[in-house]
């Protein structure tokens, strides 16, 4: 099998495919998905993460005593528990098939690890695309540190895969990550509002290669290459099938 062979797919499949993560219209969806007020249910969504990330990031730091941790960790298993009794979902239901279904097409938005302002663990990242370049601004709070003061360089790399993966939507065939390789510079700071920026150097038959770089202010705190590898939208369709039997909710 050689590289530069077409990259099989019906028509309804590609169809599909352009609203995933690095296709063809995936900078029109970062647009849209900016510039859309939330609908009342994702807004609370958002509210109740931004809410859930500001308890990780103060129990990250806190030095309460034994009796104050009590009393908060009674509260949230009280929290826990009437979550625990609501319908459950898929961050993939709306995602993929929403051209077609007509489902929320901003799940993936929201419940990204890396993007998703309705995914506490999420940073999150805001990106947009101007003139080829996918842009990218966060700011990593207490519960992302590896060396005192700055990022762990484990998040770093993880929202280069986030970042590089948007970037490849200009190369016009989304994939998965083949191969990432990130070069730290400097220190990554906390706390700081920090700028990504990633382009597309090369497309090669089904292979896509960008690079980024991350800046702290006027300074490099790392870059990365990623290569991306086209693949079937109906391999998509196979993996949600087997998240759907393996985690029905």
């Amino acid at each position: 099998m050689t590289d530069d062979r077409v990259v099989p797919g019906d028509g309804d499949g590609d169809d599909r495919a352009r609203g995933t993560p690095g296709s063809e219209g995936w900078a029109d969806l970062l647009k849209e998905y900016a510039s859309t007020p939330p609908s009342p249910r994702r807004a609370e969504l958002h509210r109740t993460a931004d809410a859930l990330r500001r308890i990780i990031h103060r129990l990250h730091s806190s030095l309460a005593d034994a009796g104050e941790l009590a009393d908060v960790a009674d509260d949230l298993e009280r929290m826990t528990g009437r979550l625990e009794g609501l319908t459950a979902g898929s961050m993939y239901e709306g995602f993929g098939e929403s051209p077609l279904a007509g489902a929320d097409p901003h799940a993936f938005f929201d419940h990204s690890p890396i993007l998703g302002r309705a995914n506490p663990l999420a940073p999150p990242i805001d990106l947009w695309a101007e003139d080829q370049v996918m842009h990218g601004r966060a700011t990593f709070d207490a519960a992302y540190e590896g060396p005192p003061g700055c990022v762990h360089g484990g998040y770093v790399a993880a929202a280069f895969d986030e970042v590089l993966g948007s970037a490849q939507s200009f190369g016009g065939q989304p994939g998965m990550t083949g191969r990432l390789t990130v070069h730290y510079r400097s220190p990554t700071p906390l706390r700081t509002e920090l700028r990504f920026a990633a382009r597309v150097t090369e497309v090669t038959g089904r292979k896509t290669f960008t690079h980024g770089t991350l800046h702290a202010g006027e300074r490099l705190c790392a870059e990365a290459e990623g290569l991306f590898i086209a693949i079937d939208y109906g391999k998509m369709l196979e993996l949600r099938a087997e998240r759907e039997r393996r985690f029905p909710t």
